[in-house]
């Protein structure tokens, strides 16, 4: 790794990945926001504490490097503040635009050298392939790349959806997806052992609802294609998976769906309530590390509150 992210040679223990509770599951411990949840004595398993649950250990990722698209809100966000709970290096794609208001704990994450927040508009004719270049001016090895950048853009019915709209929600979600993993082939490979995690949809697999079907569309094409590449790079050594959410609380629905909507899905999920981003972290560390996850690849894990049971 290039400048002042040059990491250790000395990998994580094996047995250090995680620290039994008695209990439900939990997630990474977290020095921030959770932290009245859990105390550690130190970070090499001493002492922890926890209402109940197990915890991702807090070395996990240490020494790795991590690249997060679509991190400056919803899941991606809560994905990115887990993985620096863990002890990654992550690139964080904080959006299109600069200038976006962002918590503190990436901002703080950041003047500690351990995160970089960089922004790039995928929906942009270019957009991925100049982050990617980006991101390999800085990490000449990437242990985990997590595919989470896409939207909707909006609700388009078949009949008067254009040309305009059909190519910038496939740009966006599907195009950029491919690019970026393409551009960032070799530092995945020269990681010896990495993870791809892309981020799809319930909706790939029932079609979403009314004004959605290229959006939907595009997550089963990364579906699909996770599955097809997973095939392709294991003999690189490389896992692909996916994590598909169901109904998340989080702005997406807050743009896109009424109150209405989706308290009728919410009635309709045998939890009976909605997800959440901290309900969908947890998997993409999973799939990341080798230790947890190592024969896992070519698969879909479903966050749904049971909403989709097939």
């Amino acid at each position: 790794m290039r400048g002042f992210w040059r990491p250790k040679a000395r990998a994580l223990p094996q047995r250090e990945t995680w620290l039994r509770l008695p209990g439900k599951i939990g997630t990474c411990l977290s020095f921030g926001r959770r932290a009245h949840m859990l105390r550690a004595s130190d970070a090499t398993g001493g002492t922890v504490r926890e209402e109940d649950g197990f915890v991702f250990h807090p070395r996990l990722f240490e020494n790795r490097n991590v690249v997060v698209t679509g991190a400056g809100r919803g899941i991606g966000l809560e994905v990115a503040r887990q993985f620096l709970d863990c002890g990654a290096k992550v690139i964080v794609h904080t959006g299109r635009k600069p200038g976006r208001e962002l918590p503190d704990f990436l901002l703080t994450a950041e003047s500690e050298r351990r995160a970089l927040l960089l922004h790039a508009d995928f929906s942009a004719a270019g957009g991925a392939a100049q982050f990617a270049e980006d991101v390999l001016a800085f990490f000449d090895r990437v242990h985990v790349l997590v595919n989470n950048a896409g939207t909707m853009l909006g609700r388009f019915p078949a009949a008067t959806l254009t040309d305009a709209e059909y190519e910038a929600i496939v740009r966006l979600n599907q195009t950029s997806v491919v690019a970026l993993t393409r551009a960032l082939l070799p530092a995945l490979k020269a990681a010896e052992g990495a993870a791809v995690v892309n981020t799809v949809s319930i909706s790939a697999l029932t079609g979403g609802s009314p004004g959605s079907s290229i959006y939907s569309a595009s997550k089963a094409f990364v579906a699909t294609y996770s599955k097809a590449l997973a095939r392709e790079l294991a003999p690189d050594g490389i896992r692909v998976n996916c994590v598909s959410p169901g109904t998340i609380e989080t702005d997406f629905h807050e743009r896109y769906s009424s109150r209405e909507k989706l308290e009728q899905t919410r009635k309709s999920i045998p939890l009976q309530r909605l997800g959440t981003a901290e309900d969908c972290a947890p998997a993409y560390l999973f799939l990341a590390a080798p230790s947890l996850s190592g024969y896992i690849t070519g698969q879909v894990i479903e966050i749904n509150g049971g909403q989709l049971i097939c």
